[in-house]
């Protein structure tokens, strides 16, 4: 079975997903068009070598929707003949998008593909797509459907974690985060967004807060009591889990993950694609799984489907060196780190989603840049990359350097 080989992987930066933010004038479909043009740009790359590209989107409606990877390759400059999908795994989309990429040149099928991911989370709101699941009775009772932060709180509550413990998570993100731009951690992949001028809109992910402390965040309010009490949703969650007495509500905006613009992508090929375009890989593709876990709690997918992984490659948790585990919610890596008993200096170790925020159908593509850039730097060899997703499941991949 041929490899799939990581050759290059970019990202934009991250705007604040608000309409004062400094992506907000740009459009989805020129968020995903400016990574798609670096990945052709910074490899000279011949795109009649180009099989497929496949993106992530959460929400693709209005001017997200209508195939966002076919229109973005064709204004990133690719030939008329390179096709595009766009695929919708909630948060876990653009991880997804690369794995499918991945699918397709280990088959066989494709020898060169590019996987990835966009939202503009100012411009397209979350949940412009709609769904049955959080309102349609005949899914919403027999599932327990809460809304996202009732179920980060319910796994606070059920794991023991403190108020104290995900703030101080939290400003550990925005430590990382903030030191791994001092120190050029993120110079390799983040590619600039541009007007058509030519002039630069952003150039760093503007979401990140590095000297937030304890004491700021012990000033903001937990967020999702209302939706628990007055929506019923508490009521929900200890009749899906009769253990738990009460809710202890200890998420808020300052130790969740942050709202936000940006696109990713991620240029996979087989050894013959890569010596065609005279590339050299970073990285191959180990393994990767997808899981369904308890729809109700919903965010601990990453634990399941880490199990499912490993067993997969054959490996054990003491053979990946470093983990991304999507900071949807601060208890969400904290449940992650608890069961598998990892070190803290393991786990997303440049900041996560907290601090640098959270691009729906991008973050997995651009986690999976990270960790490729960090075990460069690092001298290290394996990661594993996960993230929780809407109505319970979970995404992991294992790369290895190269």
């Amino acid at each position: 079975m041929p490899e799939a080989l990581i050759y290059d992987a970019v990202r934009t930066p991250r705007g604040r997903g608000k309409s004062d933010g400094s992506l907000h004038e740009v459009s989805t479909l020129g968020l995903a068009t400016t990574a798609l043009k670096a990945i052709r740009e910074r490899n000279n790359l011949d795109t009649h070598l180009v099989d497929d590209v496949i993106l992530g989107c959460v929400d693709p409606v209005g001017e997200a929707g209508g195939d966002i990877a076919r229109i973005s390759a064709l204004t990133a400059g690719y030939g008329d003949h390179v096709p595009g999908i766009q695929i919708n795994r909630f948060c876990a989309s653009g991880l997804d998008a690369i794995n499918f990429a991945s699918a397709q040149v280990m088959s066989g099928q494709h020898e060169m593909t590019i996987g990835g991911g966009v939202e503009s989370m100012s411009r397209v709101g979350i949940g412009a797509s709609g769904g049955a699941w959080p309102v349609d009775p005949t899914i919403a009772i027999p599932a327990y459907f809460m809304p996202q932060g009732v179920s980060a709180d319910l796994i606070a509550t059920k794991y023991g974690f403190s108020r104290d413990d995900v703030d101080a998570y939290a400003v550990e993100s925005q430590k990382r985060a903030g030191r791994s731009w001092d120190e050029g951690r993120f110079a390799k992949s983040v590619v600039p967004v541009k007007d058509i001028n030519g002039l630069t809109i952003l150039a760093k992910d503007e979401h990140m807060r590095p000297t937030t402390d304890m004491q700021s965040l012990a000033s903001l309010k937990p967020s999702f009591v209302m939706m628990a009490e007055q929506g019923g949703f508490g009521a929900v969650a200890m009749q899906r889990y009769p253990e738990i007495e009460a809710l202890n509500h200890v998420h808020h905006a300052g130790n969740s993950s942050g709202i936000v613009d940006g696109a990713a992508a991620v240029l996979i090929g087989n050894a013959d694609a890569g010596k065609a375009a005279g590339l050299k890989p970073r990285a191959r593709i180990r393994a990767f799984a997808n899981i369904g876990s308890e729809p109700a709690i919903m965010l601990t997918g990453p634990v399941d489907v880490t199990k499912k992984v490993l067993k997969r490659a054959g490996m054990s948790i003491a053979d990946i060196d470093l983990f991304e585990v999507n900071e949807a919610f601060a208890s969400v890596v904290l449940r992650f780190q608890q069961a598998f008993d990892v070190p803290g200096d393991r786990i997303n170790v440049n900041g996560g989603a907290i601090a640098l925020g959270h691009p729906l159908g991008a973050t997995g593509a651009m986690i999976l840049g990270m960790a490729l850039d960090e075990l460069e730097r690092s001298g290290k060899s394996t990661a594993l990359i996960t993230l929780c997703i809407g109505a319970g499941m979970g995404t992991a991949t294992i790369i290895e350097r190269i």
